[in-house]
């Protein structure tokens, strides 16, 4: 079905998010984060059902804070998620130097060797901080990224994002299309740098780990790429930091934690979901060094999910 024959709604709201796209990227920069920044409040204020379950979430990271507090957290998350969607709007507009010269890298050497040396890596990220800016800075000034997004409705909109990212030097696969597996290894094999989202199970074939003294289900997918492969996996944590070489006032830090290598194990299931927890312990240590950060308006925790429709604790495709 092509957008002119869809119905008028879905039209409607296609027009007005590319057309907002366009909009926000012509404005000037600081009225654009104002903006952004109302909205959130607006949001915030309205304590919608994202709202409630980003403080369901921040309440896990902060079980002690009085709810005023956990209010302020939360108000604070907010602003933090709109300024990421107003960077994405606006990052085509950035030139290599801003890309590289408002991202900070902590611990990247032990990174950068391995793949001087011919060796993939493969980094577990959580939805914190703005990972399209820190993909853009790799594709610059450390390895062309391969990941993985998933596919959005309404499809006109996943598109302009697709190509987004791919125009900040990124290869993108959609989750559920093709062998994805197959080739996430191929790239790895070569030698290939895979970052991908790890803080929420989008395929129902998980990992269950204990994430702030609760199960919850991560994707098993970076461990058993690096199980399978020997790539290097690392966890990364992103966040957000003031920052003068920005003209919005904000740059992005993203720290490498040290590699997880594959334990001494029987069988490939306990091997990565031992490497799962691994890393599930050190993203939780960056969300809990920086909440504010951690974007998180969906499920994660067990207590909050509905039963599995697939049992497992790897994918085998």
């Amino acid at each position: 079905m092509t957008l002119r024959s869809a119905p008028l709604r879905r039209r409607l709201s296609v027009l007005a998010y590319l057309g907002g796209w366009r909009v926000v990227r012509v404005l000037p920069e600081r009225l654009a984060y104002a903006l952004f920044a109302a909205v959130a409040d607006v949001a915030w204020r309205r304590s919608g059902r994202g709202v409630r379950r980003l403080e369901a979430n921040l309440r896990r990271v902060r079980p002690g804070l009085a709810d005023a507090e956990l209010r302020s957290l939360s108000r604070a998350g907010m602003r933090s998620y709109l300024r990421y969607w107003c960077d994405a709007f606006r990052l085509p507009t950035w030139t290599p130097a801003r890309v590289v010269g408002t991202c900070r890298a902590v611990g990247d050497e032990p990174v950068r060797a391995a793949l001087a040396g011919g060796r993939g890596v493969v980094m577990a990220l959580s939805h914190q901080g703005n990972w399209d800016h820190a993909g853009a800075w790799s594709a610059l000034d450390l390895a062309p990224v391969t990941t993985v997004a998933e596919r959005l409705e309404p499809a006109e909109v996943y598109e302009a994002f697709l190509a987004f990212r791919e125009r900040l030097g990124m290869e993108i696969l959609t989750l559920g299309g093709g062998d994805v597996f197959r080739t996430l290894t191929r790239r790895l094999r070569d030698g290939g740098f895979v970052p991908l989202l790890a803080d929420r199970d989008l395929t129902s074939s998980g990992v269950e780990v204990t994430f702030f003294g609760e199960p919850a289900r991560m994707a098993a997918g970076p461990a058993a790429l690096a199980e399978l492969t020997g790539a290097a996996l690392v966890p990364v944590s992103i966040w957000y930091e003031r920052s003068s070489a920005s003209p919005s006032g904000w740059g992005t830090v993203v720290e490498f934690g040290a590699e997880v290598a594959a334990p001494d194990l029987p069988g490939r299931p306990a091997r990565v979901a031992a490497m799962t927890q691994a890393c599930a312990d050190v993203l939780a240590a960056g969300i809990d060094a920086h909440p504010e950060d951690w974007h998180m308006l969906q499920k994660v925790f067990v207590a909050d999910l509905g039963p599995r429709s697939v049992t497992g604790p790897v994918a085998t495709r």
